[in-house]
Parts: structure tokens; C-alpha cells; sequence
């Protein structure tokens, strides 16, 4: 694992579109359930517990999908094939001695995209995610040689399977995950709320442990099947998401 490749992959400056989305902030803002720097502290916490929770066990289940195989070395480049294989055996090198020809690998994520589909009611919500999802692939795709997985997966799934491009594992992707959850609606909240940026890191960095144990649990049940992993929810992000849709002026796009 490659601790440079998992804060490539967790940075806020990825141009993955995260910036342009306030994860659910801007509608507790405006309803004045979060007005200071201790009301920012308790929305991020419970985030983490709930939707932080979800997004990092289906990173880290997307990321378990292909963990026994991996892009053969020369795919490894920016751009990958117009149309990549579902399984396309590489020849093996006889000074190598390879006994397996290695396999380019697509997993098939459809169930886990459901499964977010069904943990997700709110049409706003599913709509983010997806074009969060797509924006992440496009800037994956830069970088690595990512396997055809659809146009729109959901944000936690295609980050989970950038991970596994990348050479991480479930439980790396299950930390970008949890980090995602707490930074962007962090950022989110200097701009809505004029906060102290050095006292909103500070915040940052006493939920740290609270994004690592949300990832250890998240990444230990990565092979469960799908109907069992978290399903934890958060009524007011969603009838939150909802409501700001309909705004005509609003700072951010969730």
C-alpha cells in the first residue's frame, strides 16, 4: 500500500466535482440547526456515524470485488481501451515462470449501486452522488487504468474500485471514504458559516479517530454480502437534499 497514492486519492483538490458539494450542510445551515463552530462538530459527527458509515463500507466492498486480481502492467496507463474485457488472460512470461496468467478484471458492481440506491431515498441525494461518481472516474481514469464499471456509479463504489486501480485495499478506501464524508461539508462550512478555517482543522483532527474506527468496521464487513452491510440513515440530510434542490440561489450544488 502506498501511503503517497491514498493522499493522492483522499485529497480535497482531486477534481473529482466534491467541491461543488456542501454534503448536505447548506440545507441544516439555512433551516438554523447548524450556526457555529460546536453545531458544525455535532452535524459532522453524526454524518460520520450514518452516510459516513455506508459510503465507507461500499467503498470498501467495491474494493474487495477485485482484490484477487489486478490491470497486467502495461494496462497500467491513463488511458484505458475502448472496450477492456471482462476477463482477458495475459500470456505468461516464461523467464518469469508465471504459473497464472494474470486477468484484467471488471467486477460487476451493479448490486452494490442498487444497494446505495436503496439506502439513498432521496432522489437529490442519489442525483449528487452519481455525478460525484462520475466526475471521480474521469479523474481516475488520468491516472490509472480503470475497468468499465458504467457512466454514473454511485461516489462510493467508484471510489472503491480507484482504490483497487491504485493498489489499495478496502480498508485505505474505506479511509478515503470516511475522510471525504467530514471534509468536504468541513470546507462547506468556512464558506456558509465564515468559520475560522485553522479552528475548523482543529475540529478536523479531533474526529480523526472517529474516521478511523468508522473505516476499521466499515472495512471488516467489505465481504459481506450486500442486503448486510450498514444501512444507517439520516432522515434530515435527506428531507434536507430535497428541499435544496428546489432553491433557485444556493451556494453549492448539494
Amino acid at each position: 500500500m502506498s501511503l503517497a497514492t491514498l493522499l493522492l486519492l483522499a485529497d480535497g483538490r482531486l477534481p473529482s466535482g466534491g467541491h461543488a458539494h456542501s454534503g448536505g450542510l447548506e440545507a441544516q445551515v439555512s433551516a438554523g440547526r447548524v450556526g457555529d463552530l460546536d453545531g458544525l462538530a455535532g452535524f459532522l459527527r453524526g454524518k460520520l456515524a450514518t452516510s459516513g458509515l455506508v459510503a465507507a463500507a461500499f467503498a470498501a466492498a467495491a474494493c474487495h470485488r477485485t482484490l484477487g486480481t489486478s490491470p497486467p502492467a502495461h494496462l497500467a496507463r491513463a488511458t484505458p481501451p475502448a472496450h477492456p474485457p471482462r476477463a482477458t488472460p495475459q500470456p505468461a512470461h516464461p523467464a518469469r515462470g508465471d504459473q497464472t496468467p494474470p486477468l484484467y478484471f471488471v467486477p460487476d458492481i451493479s448490486d452494490l449501486d442498487q444497494g446505495l440506491d436503496a439506502r439513498t431515498p432521496s432522489p437529490a441525494l442519489r442525483k449528487a452522488s452519481r455525478a460525484q461518481g462520475r466526475a471521480l472516474l474521469r479523474a481516475g481514469r488520468a491516472m490509472w487504468a480503470i475497468p468499465e464499471i458504467g457512466r454514473e456509479p454511485h461516489q462510493p463504489v467508484a471510489l472503491g474500485v480507484l482504490a483497487r486501480a491504485a493498489g489499495l485495499g478496502p480498508l485505505e478506501a474505506a479511509v478515503a471514504a470516511a475522510h471525504g464524508t467530514v471534509t468536504g461539508s468541513a470546507s462547506a462550512g468556512v464558506r456558509l458559516l465564515g468559520l475560522d478555517p485553522y479552528a475548523v482543522h482543529g475540529l478536523l483532527a479531533r474526529l480523526a479517530p472517529d474516521c478511523d474506527r468508522v473505516a476499521a468496521s466499515a472495512a471488516a464487513r467489505a465481504g459481506d454480502p450486500v442486503d448486510e452491510l450498514p444501512a444507517a440513515g439520516a432522515p434530515l440530510l435527506d428531507i434536507g437534499a430535497e428541499l435544496h434542490a428546489t432553491w433557485e440561489v444556493r451556494l453549492f450544488a448539494s
